[in-house]
């Protein structure tokens, strides 16, 4: 029963590093169990055992990304010092996730906001939740480096974590588009710069 259960888990997470790969390209759109079976070489009815409908696999694909991202951006981030050193750390840990093309259409999360954004349902409701939790970081690290006096006590939380989030998306979809790291510097200098501006 341990081994079985073993391999299920395997299979599991064999269905869904495909299926990321797949959805940062193509969106989640793309994804079929069908086409994963016959990609990965494993039966559709087994497949579907894991996932029962083309909305779970979605919803599973989004958390198994989550877990990507805590792994390659938010763990590494928070050994530096908190306040400035810190959210520097999460923007260079984000733009290195997406230039290394840790998912072959840059950030996960980019490609499947713009094709959700505008649905109803459990999968739009999920990426909402998830991007709140993205801001919420985000404004944590702008208050710690403001309690740290590392940033004026006046400072506007809101509108600095917008535009790091801009800056970081913009740099994102730039660089898909042309092929190019460039953005990722740019991205990188305007945050930096709009930290030492205040």
């Amino acid at each position: 029963m341990d081994g079985r259960l073993a391999r299920g888990a395997e299979t599991r997470r064999a269905t869904l590093a495909r299926a990321v790969d797949i959805a940062s390209v193509e969106g989640l759109d793309g994804l079929t169990l069908g086409r994963l079976a016959g990609e990965l070489r494993l039966s559709k009815s087994g497949i579907f055992a894991h996932f029962g409908s083309k909305e779970d696999l979605q919803l599973a694909a989004i958390t198994f990304a989550e877990d990507v991202f805590a792994e390659r951006v938010l763990k590494p981030s928070f050994q530096a010092p908190r306040g400035r050193p810190r959210l520097l750390a999460l923007l260079d840990h984000w733009m290195e996730y997406s230039r290394s093309r840790v998912f072959p259409g840059g950030c996960f999360f980019s490609a499947i906001t713009a094709e959700f954004d505008a649905r109803e349902g459990r999968v739009h409701d999920l990426l909402v939740r998830r991007n709140q939790a993205w801001v919420d970081l985000l404004k944590r690290l702008v208050q710690d480096a403001v309690e740290e006096k590392h940033l004026p006590a006046e400072t506007d939380v809101d509108q600095l974590v917008f535009e790091i989030n801009a800056f970081g998306r913009a740099a994102n979809f730039e660089s898909v588009l042309t092929g190019t790291d460039l953005p990722y510097d740019r991205a990188t200098t305007a945050v930096r710069a709009r930290l030492n501006a205040n």
